[in-house]
């Protein structure tokens, strides 16, 4: 076997098209686009390289037949804290081979320990966790937008290997017709009768209101989070217009006290439903224009929730059941929009409050991703993910 490391345009090629090979007879699989994986890997695109590095390699066989492909990468910044220098690895691809895969995991070990790591996680994103993050261990659906989708042996190599689980990670599922439970409505009720509070979906025509709402409950509600900073508000400009063309208003919904933002719940249509199963790998001219008449026509079906949450200070109040019930007498409107199921941003384990409010609103476990981290000291304890 050959094992090369990347740094030619033939060679990138190698790496996007290897999961066409390998997922040829899946229904399910969906080509991720080629730019959502190279700008992973792309200096000027992506602001991790600003504190880590990144590699990645194919493996070709006596043949030349690129037959698996991973990347290792690391990051410095202060605020990514763990007991020991932990890297990662991702974009992990290979055939049925525990020589094949374990070739791969020593290759990206070595290459992590070269820059100072004692432990990687993985399979992981050189980025945000809501991309390209965990193995799915359960549920082998049609994967979301940026997410993991894989065969199943991959679990075996990895825990073969000697990855351990670091932490579970659960994707919500419930179908938008179906009726809220009656606790909802009497704790809408409830908060329907201070005026205080009130309930509103996103407005097109207004996108600087709500990108300072948006900021403003994040900064609220995940900066106490281990490992999350404040949010500037170009970074806040930058998510809400980079959603901006495939923006529904009518599934972006926020609370307010007193006019002030205190919560919101933001979807968007599942754009691997919308555009990508169509794009084969690129989004051109064409895919632009099928992107517009997909969504003009409400052929997407399937909606996903990107965030949810409420600030500190009004969490346990039932401010979460009212957002939904709000929201649901428009999202359930057969008239005003077209989705029949929703899907969530994943959950980890270590969150059960949040997994909490995601059964309280009726949904449930639809597929499970898996984060795994392997110590490079095969003594030491090895702990999981602490619940927050």
């Amino acid at each position: 076997m050959n094992l090369i490391q990347i740094s030619h345009p033939k060679h990138i090629k190698e790496f996007l098209y290897l999961p066409i090979k390998l997922y040829r007879n899946d229904p399910n699989f969906i080509r991720p686009l080629d730019d959502d994986i190279e700008q992973v890997f792309d200096k000027n695109r992506n602001e991790y390289f600003k504190t880590g590095d990144c590699t990645r390699w194919i493996l070709q066989d006596e043949k030349g037949e690129t037959i698996g492909r991973i990347a290792a990468f690391y990051n410095n910044d202060p605020s990514v804290t763990n007991e020991q220098p932990t890297g990662g690895t991702g974009f992990f691809e290979c055939i049925n081979s525990r020589e094949a895969a374990f070739l791969l995991f020593d290759t990206a070990k070595a290459w992590l320990k070269e820059h100072g790591m004692e432990a990687m996680d993985g399979p992981v994103n050189f980025g945000p966790r809501d991309r390209w993050w965990g193995l799915l261990a359960d549920g082998f659906y049609e994967p979301c937008y940026c997410s993991n989708y894989n065969p199943l042996y991959y679990r075996e190599l990895f825990e073969a290997y000697g990855f351990q689980l670091y932490f579970k990670q659960y994707t919500y599922y419930r179908k938008v017709h179906e009726k809220l439970r009656p606790a909802h409505y009497a704790i809408a009720e409830r908060i329907a009768a201070n005026p205080d509070y009130s309930f509103s979906h996103l407005h097109k025509n207004n996108l600087e209101r709500y990108v300072q709402d948006f900021l403003t409950v994040y900064n609220k509600a995940w900066v106490n989070h281990k490992g999350v900073e404040d949010m500037t508000l170009a970074k806040a400009k930058e998510i809400v217009y980079s959603l901006k063309p495939v923006l529904d208003e009518k599934i972006m919904w926020f609370a307010y006290y007193k006019k002030e933002p205190i919560g919101f719940f933001i979807c968007i249509p599942e754009l691997n439903q919308l555009i990508v199963k169509y794009a084969d790998g690129k989004l051109d001219l064409w895919g632009k224009l099928r992107l517009l008449y997909n969504k003009w026509t409400g052929k997407c079906k399937s909606m996903y929730g990107i965030v949810f949450g409420v600030i500190p200070e009004h969490q346990r109040k039932g401010i979460e059941a009212a957002m939904i019930v709000a929201s649901s007498k428009v999202i359930q409107d057969k008239d005003q929009v077209p989705y029949r199921e929703l899907q969530m941003n994943w959950i980890g384990d270590f969150n059960p409050k949040m997994m909490h409010v995601a059964s309280q609103i009726g949904a449930e476990i639809y597929k499970t991703h898996h984060t795994y981290r392997y110590l490079f000291d095969r003594v030491k304890e090895f702990k999981r993910h602490p619940e927050i």
